[in-house]
């Protein structure tokens, strides 16, 4: 079996890259968040992919299984600010499709997230996972994630609570 390969995302990685984004709103946001548009991927991703994958202030990486996208990360980074005078390095979104899950793709995505973030000089990572997707939870947690803030909301349609 040919070794699993994890490096930053080419302009030809895109449509595996598309399908990565695709399967992670099937699973998570498009089922855990009712605001969410489960289609945009499928007509939005490629060109955000396009228009980021060469941006120094963003990280895109492809796991790629011979010539299959496996896995993917996207992250950015933040500049310091007056009010938080720090880099912070966002990881905004992995996926791993189901048949490598658990074979430390997920662990090597973060990792070199972990390393970019380094690079760019930044103090802090962060990561965002919706309360109800358990498993996402006790994946960052193992990467060494832990909570720090808690993001509440309320439905201002009429007739919800």
């Amino acid at each position: 079996m040919e070794e699993i390969v994890v490096a930053r995302a080419t302009p030809a990685d895109i449509p595996g890259l598309v399908q990565c984004a695709v399967g992670l709103f099937a699973e998570d946001a498009g089922t855990r968040d009712k605001t969410i548009d489960a289609e945009w991927p499928a007509k939005h991703a490629a060109q955000r992919f396009s228009e980021t994958i060469s941006d120094p202030a963003r990280l895109v990486l492809a796991a790629r299984h011979a010539a299959e996208i496996v896995g993917s990360l996207s992250a950015t980074l933040d500049a310091a600010t007056a009010m938080r005078p720090i880099r912070v390095a966002t990881l905004i979104s992995i996926y791993v499709h189901p048949r490598y899950r658990r074979s430390g793709v997920g662990a090597r995505l973060v990792e070199q997230f972990r390393a970019w973030a380094q690079e760019m000089n930044a103090t802090r990572i962060t990561v965002t996972a919706y309360t109800t997707n358990e498993a996402a939870i006790r994946f960052y947690r193992r990467a060494g994630f832990m909570p720090y803030a808690l993001t509440l909301e309320a439905d201002l349609a009429p007739g919800k609570v």
